[in-house]
């Protein structure tokens, strides 16, 4: 691979004497044909990881439809390249929320079965016909929430310059055991430096990532945590996830964890 991201000094860019790498931002011929590259890995890949795996997807579906109901699916509404708004698709992993049970947190709405799923990133699966879509890369910045939109300095935004992946450079690097501006820092040296090569040393590495199981939890959350925007210190502790209003700026909380509810906050 070539110059690490920890070269980066803290505008993005790498650090003087640093090692370079050739980079698709500045060759319009190179850029366009690495984005062709790219699309047909993507295209190739998740058909045959959807054909692959089908009989694991209609297994996980029915094991989710016994052990907590429908829907199987979870969806949310996460911001995509440039910003613009998709709606992803995962299993789904929690419960809804039951306030007369004390059961309104994360931590007691995720599931056996779902912190299972989430350990061996088999959530994911349904998250490749996002890929075929062309909304999402194999290989991309993690689609976040929109309300983090605003929260982004103008150079952790530049994340958006390229599809979300479903695996990244920051999620073979510690995944959500980096604090959000680490992650970040991942983020846009991947946009400054990304290739062919880069994106398929990056799925070698998942596949140790995901066998290694490390990282799928932020420290203190039994999920990603929150990004609560700059002022957040390196290593401090994620705030407790809340349901609040719904994603993308609908209506009010939703606590049965069905569509357009922000159930789930899958971020890593």
């Amino acid at each position: 691979m070539t110059a690490a991201p920890d070269t980066l000094d803290a505008g993005g860019s790498t650090a003087p004497g640093a090692g370079s790498a050739p980079t698709v931002a500045g060759d319009r011929a190179g850029r366009l044909g690495y984005e062709r590259g790219k699309r047909l890995l993507d295209l190739v890949a998740a058909t045959l990881l959807l054909v692959l795996t089908a009989p694991l997807v209609v297994a996980v579906a029915v094991a989710i439809a016994a052990t907590m109901g429908r829907p199987v699916l979870f969806r949310q509404v996460r911001p995509g390249r440039h910003g613009e708004p998709f709606e992803l698709v995962k299993f789904r992993t929690m419960r809804p929320a039951d306030p007369p049970a004390g059961v309104l947190g994360d931590r007691e709405r995720l599931t056996g079965l779902g912190r299972w799923l989430r350990s061996t990133s088999l959530d994911e699966l349904p998250t490749l016909w996002n890929v075929l879509r062309g909304e999402m890369s194999l290989v991309g910045p993690r689609p976040l929430l929109v309300e983090y939109l605003d929260r982004y300095t103008p150079v952790q935004a530049r994340r958006h310059e390229v599809r979300p992946g479903i695996t990244g450079l920051a999620q073979v690097r510690g995944r959500n055991e980096l604090p959000f501006p680490e992650r970040f820092r991942h983020d846009v040296w991947y946009v400054d430096h990304r290739s062919l090569g880069l994106d398929l040393r990056i799925l070698v590495e998942t596949v140790g990532a995901v066998l290694r199981r490390r990282g799928i939890t932020a420290p203190g959350s039994p999920t990603a945590g929150e990004f609560v925007g700059t002022g957040q210190l390196p290593g401090q502790a994620s705030a407790p996830e809340q349901d609040t209003a719904t994603v993308g700026g609908g209506a009010g909380p939703d606590p049965s964890g069905h569509r357009g509810a922000p159930a789930d906050r899958s971020t890593g």
